[in-house]
């Protein structure tokens, strides 16, 4: 063959490669009239724009400007984009009436339940509320949803609301503030990814309730006025990686029938009831976590929980060689030095494994009940333990019978034992 006809063949099927490609991209609502770009500020409102994106798609670019909203803007189309110009495209949720500043559902939702939309957008714009509004966000039955870059804050309900988004929602690189509720609240949700945001000062930080496969990463969360991370009724998920700091209540609960989850490389500090709280949850690993400054429990492990693996995690106090950077006695509590370790309730298969406590103020294992059963603790290293008890405690306060076991541990001086030696 010679080698002008195999360059024209060559040429031939790449420009069906092309045309095979540009075919796939049309999206699939209508192949005779593709999506749009919608500028916005050249219609006499932002739903007017997007009341004009086809049954095929498009993108509706908001203006760098602040647009009051008395009333939700309605996204009823499927493959729609709305995007601004970050921070200086503000949507300023006016109404006092509990409703959302964005409202994503199919039309007729309300009536039909099992109505979906598929792949709608939304990024780089910011939405502010008041006491009176709903959630910033607010998406009902929206397939592969995905949020990004978006500020949500002080809103009276949720700052964003994912209503049984069942397939693939992802919320990536937003800020989530000073919202009444949760910051996200995701319900009915499977195969979910939150991952790089910032959430500050809402009442809890994430709520992930009847789901399945939450994967939290990379995120920051720091002064909820609630808790941090609550999961319920969820299973096969993992967050790893997160730092949760100061919150009132716990920084992770696990409740209502929680399996399978991974809790791994967190950083937990400062929370004010406890760090993880298992009251519902079986076959959980907490790994490589580290508890710092926690108060009154780092991990309890309730009397409906079981078959944990609590394995390599760091739970200290703000010692650093003898010199407590924290105050021993402060009227807010979160100045307060303070060291946690794990507490058991009446619980069972229990393995507590290569952690290392220190600085605790009590013990560093406490098991509330004699009815406890099957707890190895092996491996572990202990010092500096018994800080604010009255009399110096048992590294390891368990019940001695042959169901609870201890084997190869280090244990090194406790708070009398430490103040003798520096005599």
């Amino acid at each position: 063959m010679s080698p002008r006809i195999t360059v024209a063949i060559i040429a031939f099927l790449f420009s069906l490669g092309v045309l095979a490609e540009e075919s796939f991209a049309q999206p699939a609502g209508d192949p005779q009239k593709p999506g749009v770009v919608i500028d916005a500020s050249q219609f006499d409102s932002i739903q007017a724009a997007l009341d004009a994106v086809p049954i095929s798609g498009g993108k509706v670019i908001l203006p760098a400007k602040t647009i009051e909203l008395q009333t939700p803007l309605m996204i009823k189309t499927e493959r729609t984009r709305l995007t601004g110009a970050g921070a200086a495209t503000h949507l300023v949720n006016k109404n006092e009436q509990g409703q959302p500043a964005i409202h994503i559902r199919a039309d007729g939702y309300e009536k039909n339940k099992k109505l979906r939309l598929w792949q709608v957008q939304l990024d780089n714009f910011q939405i502010s509320g008041n006491p009176k509004s709903g959630s910033g966000i607010f998406a009902q039955g929206i397939q592969e949803i995905f949020i990004q870059g978006v500020s949500v804050h002080h809103h009276g309900e949720h700052g964003i609301f994912l209503d049984f988004c069942y397939e693939d929602p992802r919320v990536s690189d937003c800020l989530m503030t000073y919202n009444k509720q949760a910051g996200l609240n995701l319900v009915g949700n499977h195969d979910i990814v939150v991952n790089g945001n910032h959430f500050e000062e809402n009442f809890d930080a994430v709520r992930c309730l009847d789901g399945f496969n939450l994967t939290m990463n990379g995120n920051n969360l720091d002064d909820h006025l609630g808790n941090g991370v609550v999961i319920e009724n969820t299973y096969g998920s993992v967050v790893s990686g997160n730092m949760i700091e100061e919150c009132n209540g716990w920084a992770i609960i696990l409740d209502r029938d929680c399996y399978g989850i991974t809790l791994s490389s967190n950083v937990i500090a400062h929370d004010m009831k406890g760090g993880i709280d298992l009251r519902d949850a079986w076959g959980c690993a907490i790994s490589a976590n580290t508890f710092t400054l926690v108060h009154h429990a780092a991990v309890r492990v309730s009397s409906n929980s079981g078959r944990i693996n609590i394995s390599a995690n760091t739970f200290c106090n703000s010692d650093m060689g003898g010199a407590v950077k924290r105050k021993l006695k402060h009227e807010n509590p979160l100045q307060l030095d303070a060291g946690a370790g794990i507490v058991l309730e009446k619980t069972e298969d229990i393995l507590i494994s290569g952690n290392m406590f220190s600085g605790m103020d009590t013990s560093a294992v406490t098991c509330n009940s004699e009815d406890c059963k099957r707890i190895n603790i092996v491996g572990n290293l202990v010092t500096d333990f018994g800080r604010k008890s009255k009399k110096q405690p048992d590294p390891f306060d368990v019940p001695k019978k042959d169901s609870v076991q201890l084997h190869n541990n280090m244990i090194g001086p406790g708070k009398m034992e430490r103040a003798e030696f520096k005599k």
